[in-house]
C-alpha cells in the first residue's frame, strides 16, 4: 500500500516479501530420530537420576508444586522444570 507521505508506518518504496528457504539454525535443538532412539535406550539401561526418582515420589504423594520447585532448583529454569515434571508424570502413567 503506497502512501504519499514520506514518514509513518507505510512510508517507502512498495516491495513484495521474498520467501526464503529455512535456515539450518531454525531446527537447532530439535531431536532427530537416531538421537532420540539412543537417548531412550540409555534411559532404559541407566535408569533415572536420583533427583528424578525423588520427583516421582513427590508426584505419587500429590505434591506437584514441591516437585516443580525441586525440578526448577536442579534444572535451572521454570520451563525446563515444567517439562521434566510432565515427563516424569507421563513415565509414572506408563508404568501403571
Amino acid at each position: 500500500m503506497s502512501n504519499t507521505i514520506a514518514v509513518g508506518l507505510q512510508k517507502g518504496h512498495v516491495v513484495t516479501k521474498r520467501t526464503l528457504a529455512p535456515r539450518p539454525g531454525s531446527r537447532k535443538g530439535r531431536c532427530g530420530k537416531r538421537v532420540g532412539m539412543i537417548r531412550s535406550l540409555i534411559k532404559d539401561v541407566a535408569g533415572s537420576a536420583p533427583y528424578e526418582k525423588r520427583l516421582v515420589e513427590l508426584l505419587k504423594t500429590g505434591r506437584d508444586k514441591r516437585a516443580l520447585k525441586l525440578a526448577k532448583r536442579k534444572l535451572g529454569t521454570h520451563l525446563r522444570a515444567k517439562k521434566k515434571r510432565e515427563e516424569m508424570s507421563n513415565l509414572m502413567r506408563k508404568k501403571k
